[in-house]
């Protein structure tokens, strides 16, 4: 896309946008609409023609695509609105506001705005929520010929075909999934079920969430998975694109929480100053309240500092030992829960497992720890006092237990806010840090207190 508009041009002329775009495929007509501002884009999208608008509206990566829809005519935007795919519709709707919503959802012909309802019912996480309403079915009493005869007349009405779905000509109930490559190399006069393979659909309820739509998907290698009530009736079908883009964006979601901070609903460069300081300021404050905490825990051991000040040289590798720590385990657990290798049942076993992870790893970081000390002392880097071995061991003991904590609570955090209903990747690292932080002066301190007893305490 060597001659499209890249950068935003406040002063672009949308007719002259249209007739270079309009030959262009559609996410490289996304692309250039997603550097115009909403009220241009909608104006390139008229020109483009009805067809070429629908199929760039479709398009996921179309960032504001609510925005360009509201920016439409209304006698413009309800046709272009009933051309696009069912689940894609559904999305910008979910992320209309009233009264927009309403009066737009009006303009729809009534299946269209059945179809569109009975999808915004579905929790925003569901599998429901992403699925499509167009796919292909026939009844089981058809033979091979005639199910393709019936692909060849509906396919441009349907998102996809990759496979058409078997119905029981009396109750509707799914009976069977059959791949259309299977289908095309079929006997004609043969039974469509002839063709169907020798086991039951896999199928999910509408009530799942995504995530069990993308381990099915992934799990049994399928292009769709379909959607069913609980009397077995199909009502959608769930695609592996449908899957990739709500993972992309669930990914993106998970990585920003886990960085401390907001989700953002807009791509980075598109977001307001405004916007900006109201995800991120609330975190940092949060975490900063905290951090306090690790103030007032040096503050309860003064009188320990006073005496020994060789103290203090090794707090921050202690604080970011166990931080570092809890969040590998943190990262580990949110990604284990999310590809389910890992049930909320289960933490009793990671805490068996993480229990002596972190005692190994805190036992190698202490060996390391009280190497330094000595390798110093030994060639005068630094003089630790008279009692250096014991400040050493102190080191050396505190490391153990203060990695085996950040481990333990780390791996459980995720568990726990999963327990509460919350997104495990709530558990940022900033927030796992924070709260080791704390703990580790607590267990650093009760250490030395412990060894350094009648010698420098």
């Amino acid at each position: 896309m060597n001659d499209l508009v890249t950068l935003r041009d406040p002063v672009a002329d949308p007719a002259v946008l249209a007739a270079r775009l309009r030959d262009e495929s559609a996410p490289d007509i996304v692309e250039a609409l997603n550097q115009q501002p909403p009220e241009v884009a909608a104006s390139v999208l008229l020109g483009l023609g009805a067809e070429r608008a629908v199929e760039v509206l479709d398009q996921p990566g179309l960032d504001e695509a609510v925005e360009i829809v509201e920016a439409l005519p209304r006698d413009r935007a309800g046709p272009l609105l009933a051309g696009m795919a069912a689940d894609r519709l559904a999305d910008v709707f979910r992320l209309m506001e009233e009264p927009g919503r309403s009066d737009l959802l009006e303009r729809l012909d009534p299946e269209t705005q059945a179809t569109i309802r009975a999808l915004l019912a579905y929790p925003e996480e569901s599998a429901g929520s992403i699925m499509t309403t167009e796919f292909v079915s026939v009844p089981a009493h058809w033979t091979v010929g005639q199910t393709l005869d019936h692909i060849r007349r509906v396919e441009r009405t349907r998102e996809t075909v990759y496979s058409v779905y078997v119905l029981d000509p009396a109750s509707h109930v799914l009976r069977a999934a059959v791949p259309l490559r299977r289908l095309i190399s079929a006997e004609p006069g043969a039974s469509v079920l002839s063709a169907a393979p020798g086991r039951r659909p896999v199928t999910i309820s509408g009530l799942a969430s995504r995530d069990d739509a993308a381990l099915l998907i992934s799990k049994y290698d399928l292009l769709a998975v379909p959607v069913v009530d609980g009397a077995g009736h199909l009502i959608g079908i769930v695609t592996v694109d449908d899957v990739i883009d709500a993972m992309v964006q669930r990914q993106t979601e998970q990585v920003q929480r886990f960085g401390g901070m907001e989700a953002l609903d807009e791509p980075y460069l598109r977001i307001s100053f405004g916007e900006m300081l109201r995800k991120r300021a609330g975190w940092l404050a949060v975490l900063f309240l905290g951090e306090m905490m690790t103030a007032s825990a040096m503050q309860g051991f003064q009188d320990e500092l006073e005496k020994a000040i060789v103290l203090t040289l090794f707090i921050p590798l202690i604080m970011s030992s166990g931080g570092n720590s809890g969040s590998q385990a943190t990262s580990l657990l949110i990604r284990a829960l999310a590809l389910d290798e890992v049930r909320l049942r289960d933490w009793w076993r990671v805490a068996l497992r993480e229990l002596p992870t972190g005692i190994a790893l805190g036992a190698i970081l202490g060996g390391l720890g009280m190497a330094r000390i000595a390798a110093w002392q030994w060639l005068g880097f630094h003089d630790y006092g008279a009692h250096w071995g014991l400040v050493a061991l102190t080191v050396g003991a505190a490391l153990v237990g203060i990695v085996t904590f950040g481990s333990l609570t780390g791996s459980m955090l995720p568990f726990l806010l999963r327990r509460l209903g919350f997104d495990p990747a709530s558990a940022s690292a900033p927030a796992v840090a924070t709260l080791v932080d704390v703990s580790g002066l607590v267990i650093y301190f009760g250490v030395a207190a412990i060894i350094l007893r009648g010698t420098l305490l």
